[in-house]
């Protein structure tokens, strides 16, 4: 045989398994990306996908061997080729059903990140695996020598999965993105299909259904979105989603979370990264960000500029605080991820002009780089301060967070700089804490944790402080933020997590994030779920469906007792919404006694005010007044913790005024207008204690401004509404004199 007729002989099935190995790769990718919108990403879903699409082609070889042995090799491929093409359609609609499967999220965390995998991704994968078998008795079947021609196709496949690696990571994802890729891989697939088999009318059948469902899960019409939604072909439109992205790195969306305050979260795969109320940076959402600013300012006393470098932009709101707040300031963000720093300035209010300088690179490269121009004799960049927010429970990268890294931010901070890192972990487990504080500790002479709240057994934020000299972080924040519940973990505390730990030391050569973090994911998995249950039992409740609801609200208190309180809460509410009333005091009975046996006491005073209330409607007055009285205690137990607190001073005003307390009502009411003067509700409640005192010039006064105030702000019902009531208390203020 000549050497052009072995050359074409091998050319077609050479081509052939060059293009399946590709797409078995671009699907792998694709795979990890696609389902971190649900999962995260994390080496639980990259080892689920990797192990998933491997047992896929496994199995696929396997079955691929008999196919090759019992049909003739073209049609065979024309009808697997076809088969997948319909397996990637089952790939987008699957991935959407099965990422709401609640009994899936029943599951412990590695199982159900293998299972939404497996049911997403083994068809495919085993169905493209079939091929290079058949592909193989093609070609041995022109006659070409045996040892060369399977040398061949494994070589061909194995460079075209090469070619479908470095096309997808590099290029598709980034360009198309997930899903469109999807669809691309479904057509090619059925091309092959047709040119295997053109006269197989079953194809061009499937054509046509090929190209509606795309129709329908990619156009941009109003039509084609609430169909291919109803399909399950696409994700449900929300109208709060202002800005989506697929960046090389991970999905960035920018979701509005309040309309009343323009508010908005920053989402990186499926964690919320960042909140902000757009046109007010300085009211910072998170509780690192709110230590990170806490410590800033108590060691920045009368210092009009800094220089500052934060490790990961995410939505850029720390940045702006230090520009808003320290002008002119060097304001370094260390982002790997350019497409994040777009996002920030399409809708997280960030602007194009800013003065933060951005270095798109990862920070330990920027940090070598530093050092590098150092030792080459050039300036040396020194930082006040070193935030690092990149640290997600289920994405730590490694390199951050070793000896030598840490080894490295201690040289390009000033002699007096601080480095704050934003952490998440469980007391209970506080693996990576431990580790983490332990490594520091190798580096930095002194190292601090703040929590928020107490050591519950939660997942909570930790903030950690390493330092070059020695400070007291209780007083600087509560200087700076009075009444928050901050938890300053003490010599014991930090001594418990060091043991919990098991000593690990975490350096380049050793630095198991993933291991140490697991138990972490695991109640991260819980919290997602208790999430959907408490959604649906409010959509239940929402229809009207209340004993759904109760029922619903049930299974959330056997899932995940931490949400026990909110869940009785709402029990009650239904119950006494159904007219039960003996069972809605039940219920709250049963939340004080979880409460007391919890070890964290939660929402107490509300609970005694709710019960307080149902007590009242069943005519039982004593005991009413004694719940009314406990609440009334709770809130300003409370408020000497938070004095900035709107919502408790207008709940302490609201249980004072129930009991005929109106002179103290009032005295509340003053305290939250003076806190948000716009709500003009907590005006009229003023108003309402001050008239039931007989301090009616009083109340007319505080009318007055709340008119203006309601002019000011262009609100004209309302301003009718007081103008309507200010007239009905200059009258009976008329007849109280006439008397």
């Amino acid at each position: 045989m000549s050497k052009s007729r072995n050359f074409l002989s091998i050319l077609i099935p050479s081509a052939t398994v060059f293009f399946s190995s590709g797409c078995i790769m671009v699907l792998e990718l694709v795979a990890g990306r696609l389902i971190a919108r649900h999962l995260g990403s994390s080496l639980y879903t990259w080892t689920a996908v990797i192990g998933v699409v491997l047992a896929g082609i496994t199995i696929g070889n396997y079955l691929g061997g008999r196919i090759a042995d019992r049909f003739p090799a073209r049609k065979a491929l024309a009808v697997l080729f076809g088969v997948s093409s319909v397996a990637c359609v089952m790939i987008v609609i699957l991935n959407n059903i099965v990422g709401e499967w609640i009994w899936l999220w029943q599951l412990s965390w590695p199982v159900r990140v293998f299972s939404h995998v497996s049911l997403v991704f083994l068809l495919p994968s085993i169905l493209l695996g079939t091929i290079s078998p058949v592909v193989a008795k093609m070609a041995l079947d022109r006659g070409l020598a045996t040892g060369r021609t399977v040398g061949d196709i494994y070589a061909w496949g194995a460079a075209g999965s090469i070619m479908g690696t470095f096309l997808t990571g590099f290029y598709l994802i980034a360009v198309m993105g997930t899903i469109a890729i999807i669809w691309t891989v479904g057509v090619a697939l059925l091309l092959m299909a047709i040119l295997y088999w053109a006269r197989l009318w079953v194809l061009y059948l499937w054509a046509a259904i090929f190209i509606a469902l795309m129709t329908m899960g990619m156009a941009p019409l109003d039509w084609a979105r609430d169909t291919g939604a109803s399909l399950s072909l696409r994700e449900e439109p929300n109208p709060n989603i202002l800005y989506e992205d697929e960046t090389p790195y991970c999905y960035v969306a920018v979701k509005r979370i309040s309309e009343t305050v323009d508010k908005r979260a920053f989402m990186q795969d499926k964690l919320m990264h960042s909140k902000i109320i757009m046109g007010d940076i300085n009211n910072l959402q998170y509780f690192h960000t709110i230590i990170f600013a806490a410590i800033t300012h108590g060691l920045s006393e009368n210092v009009e500029k800094l220089s500052v470098m934060h490790i990961g932009g995410g939505g850029y709101v720390f940045p702006r605080y230090i520009e808003e707040n320290w002008p002119g300031s060097r304001n370094d963000v260390a982002e790997i991820d350019s497409r994040i720093t777009e996002a920030a300035m399409q809708a997280f209010g960030l602007s194009r002009d800013t003065p933060i300088n951005t270095i798109t690179m990862d920070a330990r490269n920027y940090v070598d780089e530093l050092l590098r121009q150092e030792r080459n004799g050039g300036p040396i960049t020194r930082y006040d301060f070193i935030y690092e927010d990149a640290f997600s429970d289920y994405s730590v990268p490694y390199q951050l967070v070793t000896k030598e890294f840490n080894d490295k931010i201690f040289k390009i901070l000033t002699d007096d700089g601080v480095y704050m890192i934003n952490s998440i972990d469980a007391y209970n487990s506080a693996r990576f804490l431990g580790s983490y504080v332990n490594t520091l500790e190798q580096t930095f002479p002194y190292v601090y944790v703040i929590a928020e709240g107490g050591p519950h057994s939660n997942r909570k934020i930790f903030v950690l402080i390493a330092s070059k000299r020695e400070m007291e972080p209780e007083k600087l924040t509560h200087r700076y933020k009075a009444g928050l519940d901050f938890w300053y973990l003490n010599d014991s505390e930090m001594e418990t997590i060091r043991q919990r730990s098991r000593g690990i030391l975490m350096t380049d050569d050793y630095v198991p994030v993933e291991n140490m973090l697991a138990p972490v994911v695991q109640q991260s998995a819980i919290d997602l779920l208790a999430g959907k249950y408490r959604e649906q039992a409010k959509e239940l409740k929402r229809q009207g469906k209340l004993e759904q609801s109760i029922a619903k609200y049930e299974e959330l208190i056997k899932l995940d007792p931490t949400m026990s309180i909110l869940a009785f809460n709402e029990i009650a509410f239904i119950q006494a919404k159904q007219g039960n009333l003996e069972a809605a005091a039940g219920t709250f009975r049963q939340a004080l006694e979880y409460n007391e046996r919890a070890d964290f006491k939660d929402n107490m005073a509300n609970i005694h005010v709710s019960l307080g209330t149902v007590l009242k409607q069943l005519g039982r007055s004593e005991q009413s007044t004694e719940h009314y009285k406990k609440g009334i205690e709770g809130y300003r137990t409370e408020l000497a913790q938070n004095p900035d607190s709107l919502r408790t001073w207008v709940r302490l005003g609201d249980t004072l005024a129930t009991i005929g307390n109106f002179n103290e009502a009032s005295v509340c009411f003053s305290k939250a207008i003076a806190l948000n003067p716009a709500i003009l509700a907590n005006h009229i409640k003023f108003v309402q204690s001050l008239e039931f005192q007989g301090r009616y010039d009083e109340a007319i006064t505080a009318l007055k401004k709340a008119i203006s105030l309601a002019s000011h702000y262009g609100r004209k019902e309302s301003i009718a509404q007081l103008e309507r009531y200010l007239e009905l208390v200059e009258f009976r203020k008329s007849k109280q004199t006439t008397k």
